[in-house]
């Protein structure tokens, strides 16, 4: 699904501070970035590809670009996708993002001029909290205890 108001605020950050070097996956969006190199799908290895290569990552706030970022101790500003702006079905994202904003210090922009602020900083954005790339032993214990209490 395109994120179409992510893609033009980047866009348009682009445009005016004449940033370079900027790459995205879009989704399948009639919007088409004129200020920075995109494509609108990548192979999951594509995916992970472009990531591990990134200085920053600019995101929605979809769980497995979250954690692909964490794993990989990447700094990562995400904007979630709205409900009440048909972007997502629900308000899960902003949900998502204030959850780990809150416990991992995830860098969060909520609409558009504080995306704009936090781009200009991109540079000074820190990693969230670094997460390996399986699950924890006691996470394993939990959902097994869980699984056989039911």
């Amino acid at each position: 699904m395109a994120f179409d108001r992510l893609i033009d605020a980047v866009d348009q950050w682009a445009g005016e501070t004449d940033r370079t070097g900027i790459f995205a996956q879009i989704g399948p969006s009639d919007f088409q970035p004129r200020h920075f190199e995109w494509t609108q799908e990548l192979t999951a290895v594509e995916f992970r590809e472009y990531m591990s290569k990134a200085d920053v990552i600019v995101a929605h706030a979809g769980m497995g670009t979250i954690l692909n970022a964490m794993e990989m101790g990447k700094p990562i500003l995400v904007m979630p996708r709205r409900g009440d702006l048909r972007e997502t079905r629900n308000n899960h994202q902003i949900a998502t993002a204030k959850r780990f904003e809150e416990r991992y210090c995830l860098n969060v922009a909520y609409d558009e001029k504080s995306l704009s602020t936090k781009l200009d900083e991109l540079m000074l954005l820190k990693p969230s909290k670094r997460i390996g790339r399986q699950a924890s032993p006691e996470l394993l214990k939990r959902l097994v205890n869980f699984v056989d209490s039911v």
